[in-house]
């Protein structure tokens, strides 16, 4: 029995292709183990979004070869995004590697650890544009919340994004078998399905013809009891009236959605290759907030981008003082090899990029102070995630916070009185930064 630890690294989409190798490999007779000395074979399932996520994977595969070197270490599987754009310089820049599967080779990952621990040298790399998607899973989130992934790649070809060339084309993937899919993770216990893809509101035009976001929606609904449904990587461009009208009529829907709109000026969005420019965003948005009045918006920016004026900087900050997005996050560009922006001559400094990201931040912390603050008073519905025996409390969070990315909110009580992965009503009383304390409602 070969002894097989994890590392995932990047976004929920990465994460669930870790979550699929797992099953995979405990369906061949691998031990999944958690102390990474006590591993035969260690696979590393990598980031390559941005550099600082290249830098992370690098350093996290450096620190799995000291194992290799000085304990027991068998033997060493790269596989995600670096292994997919880096195929041809990772043998040679890092030997302690043993095998490299590509992002449409996951199916092979049995044959990528054993070769490893038999130190013999291993790649795949199949087309990603027709490898199968989806598969059972061994969860690495707690069971009451679960990621499901609804489609593969991107055709949006965003200059600064290196994705497409990373992943492929985009790919959904059948009604029926994400329905399937609800189904078991309900079974195991989920209470929040958090949809995701790179394009999630592009879901279905690729098979269907039209975007069919909102009758997944229905079908999961119609086929489950799951209460909580978020929707995450959603495009501005793509916000139908059709998915408005289901977000405000379906209890289950919860009325949050993960809307990155990376910049507000049309000439930075036309080099950008965002499709649709601000006057859309805007309306979108509006529309958005018009039919769902408790509706939370979380988004992100890029600062820095090549070209980028003072005074679309500002145009960026009047915006988000403007909006009141309830959540907002800022990347600082990265010039990225193979993708157009990487090209262009007005690249900006590093030093005014973080000048820009820490602007756009404090403008941030303000308006998230402010909506934190109206929610002192009222009363919230609760998914408590579990127990902090240091600070003697509680903490879960509420449709307004998404897992991993949003605050949370704390409350006080003996322990084991509140069922981790269930409800329970609390009431706001104070702000911690961006996290909330309550009281329960008994």
């Amino acid at each position: 029995m070969i002894k097989v630890g994890f590392v995932s690294l990047g976004c929920s989409k990465n994460q669930v292709d870790t979550e699929v190798m797992l099953h995979t490999l405990a369906e061949k007779g691998c031990e999944i183990v958690a102390e990474e000395t006590e591993a035969d074979v260690i696979i590393v399932n990598t980031c390559a979004f941005i550099e600082s996520a290249k830098k992370e994977a690098i350093d996290n595969i450096l620190d799995v070869a000291w194992l290799k070197k000085h304990r027991n270490l068998r033997g060493i599987v790269v596989c995600g995004c670096l292994a997919e754009r880096y195929k041809e310089e990772i043998f040679t820049e890092m030997p302690e590697v043993d095998a490299l599967i590509g992002v449409g080779s996951l199916s092979h990952i049995y044959e990528a650890v054993e070769a490893a621990y038999n130190k013999k040298r291993y790649s795949s790399f199949d087309d990603r544009d027709i490898c199968p998607l989806g598969g059972e899973r061994i969860l690495t989130t707690p069971a009451f919340s679960a990621y499901l992934k609804v489609a593969e790649g991107c055709d949006n070809r965003c200059t600064y994004c290196a994705i497409p060339n990373i992943r492929g084309r985009f790919r959904s993937r059948p009604i029926e078998a994400l329905v399937e899919e609800a189904k078991r993770l309900e079974a195991s216990g989920c209470k929040e399905l958090n949809i995701i893809a790179q394009d999630t509101t592009r879901y279905g035009l690729d098979l269907y013809g039209e975007y069919s976001l909102a009758k997944l929606v229905r079908a999961i609904c119609a086929e489950t009891d799951i209460p909580w449904i978020r929707l995450l990587y959603c495009y501005p461009d793509k916000i139908t009236d059709e998915l408005i009208a289901e977000m405000k009529n379906n209890p289950r829907l919860l009325h949050y959605m993960d809307l990155p709109i990376q910049h507000i000026n049309n000439d930075l969005l036309r080099r950008m290759n965002r499709h649709g420019g601000a006057s859309l965003i805007k309306e979108n948005i509006g529309k958005l907030r018009s039919e769902i009045d408790d509706l939370v918006i979380r988004t992100t920016v890029i600062v820095g981008f090549p070209g980028e004026t003072d005074e679309q900087f500002t145009e960026l900050c009047e915006y988000i003082r403007e909006e009141k997005f309830e959540h907002l996050g800022a990347f600082t560009y990265s010039a990225e090899e193979g993708t157009p922006a990487a090209e262009f001559d007005d690249q900006i400094d590093e030093q005014t990029k973080q000048d820009r990201y820490d602007a756009v931040m404090s403008e941030q912390l303000a308006v998230t102070d402010e909506y934190n603050r109206s929610l002192v008073g009222k009363e919230v519905k609760l998914l408590v995630e579990g127990f902090d025996p240091v600070s003697d409390a509680y903490y879960g969070r509420s449709y307004a916070d998404a897992p991993d990315v949003d605050g949370k909110i704390y409350f006080t009580a003996p322990a084991g009185k509140y069922p981790i992965g269930e409800f329970t009503t609390v009431e706001i009383r104070d702000v911690l930064d961006y996290d909330l304390v309550a009281d329960p409602v008994e």
